[in-house]
């Protein structure tokens, strides 16, 4: 089997398990943030902080052992605009808050037989493909060139470099301080700690992200063909997905657009099983309208992030990037904007 193949194929895998996982965990950010701003139950935003210290962790090994190199990935380019990241994270967490979940969740309900996600997710995918490539592209590439720098430290490691330490000893610092630090958070609390479910679902998602990077940055390593170096992302990838869905001639299947695929079937296969397949819709118009602007500004922010709750708050931080540190500032900011104080989005009246 050609690296290509097998890259794709455990894109399929990876993302099939992802799917499972997500349906049974309801891993999700939103639900993590409204669950812990409301004073509720905390356990998935325990969940989503033991996803984080895993995947920091395992990336980090692969990357001081030489297996993967970080540096090709999009998230560790010496040159980035910090205003536009943080900006698409401000969009991105908003419009999350208004379609109520992510794209990856989109992908997970729309498994279960959510026909509201199949709208987030098509609504989703041309606002991010109309940022990446359409109408929308030409603003966002000059933004982005009007506010880029070039910065001599890019993570948290080549920072901590100029004080001093040398690269291992500076990987090793910069990652268990973070890891033992999301550990500490996640385990203090006594519900979380009785919830072997959700302990699993948190390791499962950390080392898929890791297993991402393996899969990309080592299986795929050809001189002759090689891939992108990349791992659980999914703005860009449902856009491309669903352009191969419209135009497969001429186009390739990727890592990404396989774990899409393997998402969306992951939940539908373990929803089947368990019982829990049901049709939903909307309540109203408004609701409708309401999740689509939702989804058009996580597409739209997305991009300018380079990535999403997961592509940036797990794949993006997985590298430790500085950029990536910024682009999940402003998700969590757009987030709680969206579930707290004036700006919050308030619940749809029941007819």
């Amino acid at each position: 089997m050609e690296s290509t193949q097998l890259v794709i194929l455990a894109g399929l895998v990876i993302g099939l398990i992802y799917g499972a996982v997500g349906l049974l965990s309801g891993f999700c950010l939103m639900s993590s943030m409204r669950g812990w701003l409301a004073g509720g139950d905390g356990r998935l935003v325990r969940t989503y902080a033991l996803a984080i210290a895993v995947a920091i962790g395992a990336s980090q090994f692969l990357a001081g052992s030489g297996m993967v190199d970080l540096g090709k990935s999009i998230y560790l380019q010496q040159s980035f605009s910090a205003p536009v990241l943080f900006l698409g994270g401000l969009l991105f967490g908003y419009g999350m808050v208004l379609s109520n979940g992510c794209g990856s969740r989109a992908l997970v309900l729309l498994g279960r037989g959510n026909l509201r996600s199949f709208v987030v997710v098509i609504v989703l995918g041309i606002a991010a493909q109309m940022s990446l490539k359409g109408l929308i592209a030409p603003a966002r590439i000059a933004l982005v060139q009007a506010t880029q720098t070039t910065v001599a430290a890019n993570s948290l490691p080549s920072l901590l470099v100029t004080f001093g330490p040398g690269d291992a000893v500076s990987r090793v610092l910069a990652a268990t301080v973070i890891v033992v630090g999301l550990i500490l958070f996640a385990f203090a609390h006594p519900k979380f700690r009785r919830s072997p479910g959700q302990i699993a679902a948190g390791a499962i998602v950390g080392v898929l992200v890791a297993a991402g990077w393996f899969v990309t940055g080592f299986l795929g390593a050809d001189d002759f063909n090689p891939v992108p170096v990349t791992s659980l992302t999914f703005i860009a990838p449902i856009a491309d997905a669903l352009q191969y869905a419209m135009l497969s001639t001429g186009l390739t299947l990727n890592f990404g657009m396989a774990t899409v695929g393997g998402v969306f079937a992951g939940s539908l296969v373990t929803a089947l099983a368990t019982g829990s397949f049901h049709l939903e819709g909307y309540s109203s118009p408004r609701h409708m309208l309401r999740s689509a602007g939702g989804a058009a500004l996580m597409g739209i922010g997305g991009v300018m992030a380079f990535g999403c709750s997961i592509g940036q708050g797990l794949t993006g931080v997985s590298t430790l990037a500085l950029g990536s540190f910024v682009a999940v500032a402003g998700i969590l900011l757009g987030t709680t904007a969206g579930l707290r104080g004036s700006l919050r989005v308030q619940p749809l009246a029941v007819a």
